[in-house]
């Protein structure tokens, strides 16, 4: 056998190697700051303050990732209750061990200090954040792993920055009905010895368990992601699941036989009840498919578009546009106080499911359309007038230069921005205010408690000089 050179010894000792560590800060991702050797160690789970002992797991040129093994000084903020077994081990809550004000207050500073990097601040207050009515069991949806170890069935999340995943029986952010379903989903397929997928072999049946929950009903749609098309194990494990626990209303299979990262596969099959969920946001009714995109946080959600509702005031003679519409969600709650609003979103299934959505609801005077947010916009129908209101919602990454000019195009008189990154916001914010807009108010809202995550609503009105 090969012995191992001196250089990868070093190197096993040095991935062994812990440190005596004082965070000074958290990141963007409420991540443990500390400076060491001229780079900055990383330590998930370490709060500002703290001294910390922390195992390298990897040095980099700038940064040193370590695994926090004990704190030897706890931080003011740090709960003196342990909220998840797994915390050190998941590192899907960085903010876990923070006591939730505190949380709060993290977040509130996030949004200022985004927008003071972009000279934002002068004339705009951050209010305090809205907290979640639950910070703990308030995911609806959730994207589990299937994986085997030693024969073991497991069920659970990766591990952050890995594709280790971790068996979570009791996930605390979760739904308890998540929970439930996980459980005897791992017991039965353990029962059957239904293959599970091998990354590194790519075989195997089982890849994702995905639950919604409707937190109103209490129903439940549940999507198995195969790497194959499965007619014989695979319908005899929906139909079980159904009776086990019939708050399961529907159960369906998506095929997924890529290699890559994505989870979703373009087949749907559905295995056995309904089609999909209906879930009840404020007094608009949600038909949720199996692979659309909504909010995790359904109380949260509800109480974000309320609020742009309430800031809209809209007049039964205006036009109003949603950008970045998904389900409809945004657009429906508009749709009651405005002669029309146009939806506009790339996903064409989540378009169809908004046109349903409006169907289900009575409203008639919405219309929603696939495609690109910046070319659907020059090319809505609006007869020469200015819309009194565009709300956008865009991914993480924010609006494209191209969207924020065609916005500017059709001069609308009020603007409403939700997002779900400060960095972004700030960016697209600064591009606003240089083109005759004006921030007049903002709220941040915790969607996302245990994280350091946070989404803002920002209202902004079109000067007389533009």
């Amino acid at each position: 056998m090969k012995k191992p050179s001196a250089t990868s010894r070093s190197q096993k000792k040095a991935a062994r190697e812990t440190l005596k560590l004082t965070v000074d800060s958290l990141d963007a991702e409420g991540i443990g700051l500390a400076p060491h050797d001229n780079r900055i160690a990383l330590i998930p789970g370490a709060l500002p303050g703290e001294t910390v002992i922390a195992e390298v797991e990897h040095v980099g040129r700038t940064h040193i990732y370590t695994r926090l093994r004990k704190v030897l000084r706890n931080a003011p903020e740090r709960s003196a209750r342990i909220v998840c077994a797994l915390e050190r081990q998941c590192l899907g809550c960085p903010l876990i061990a923070m006591k939730y004000p505190e949380q709060l207050l993290f977040k509130q500073q996030r949004v200022a200090e985004a927008l003071q990097r972009h000279q934002l601040l002068d004339d705009v207050e951050i209010p305090a954040v809205h907290a979640s009515p639950e910070p703990t069991a308030y995911r609806a949806s959730a994207k589990l792993a299937f994986a085997r170890k030693r024969e073991k069935v497991l069920i659970g999340l990766y591990r952050r920055g890995t594709h280790d995943v971790i068996d979570c029986p009791d996930c605390p952010v979760h739904h308890p009905l998540i929970n439930r379903i996980a459980a005897v989903v791992r017991d039965e397929v353990q029962r059957q010895k239904i293959s599970v997928y091998n990354p590194k072999h790519q075989r195997g049946c089982l890849r994702y368990l995905l639950v919604r929950i409707s937190p109103t009903s209490g129903k439940a749609l549940v999507t198995f992601v195969t790497n194959f098309r499965d007619l014989q194990q695979l319908p005899k494990l929906a139909k079980w699941l159904t009776r086990k626990i019939p708050a399961v209303i529907g159960v369906h299979q998506n095929i997924n036989s890529s290699s890559g990262n994505v989870i979703l596969g373009e087949e749907t099959l559905r295995l056995q009840g309904l089609p999909d969920l209906i879930e009840q946001i404020g007094d608009i009714r949600l038909r949720i498919a199996p692979e659309a995109f909504f909010q995790i946080n359904t109380l949260q959600a509800t109480n974000i578009y309320q609020l742009v509702r309430r800031w809209a005031q809209l007049k039964k003679t205006d036009l109003a546009v949603d950008l970045y519409c998904g389900i409809g969600g945004i657009a429906l709650h508009l749709a009651r106080d405005t002669a029309q609003v146009f939806g506009i979103e790339y996903s064409k299934s989540a378009v169809r499911n908004a046109g349903d959505n409006a169907e289900l609801n009575r409203l008639g005077n919405c219309r929603f359309i696939a495609g690109d947010a910046a070319e659907e916009l020059q090319r809505l129908p609006l007869d020469g007038r200015n819309p009194a209101l565009i709300t956008l919602n865009p991914p993480r990454k924010g609006c494209t230069p191209e969207v924020v000019q065609a916005v500017g195009q059709l001069r609308p008189r009020q603007l409403i921005y939700v997002s779900c990154d400060p960095d972004s916001l700030a960016r697209d914010l600064k591009i606003l205010t240089e083109n005759h807009y004006k921030i007049d108010r903002l709220q941040p809202v915790d969607m996302f408690p245990q994280t350091a995550h946070v989404e803002t609503v920002v209202q902004l009105t079109r000067t007389k000089a533009g």
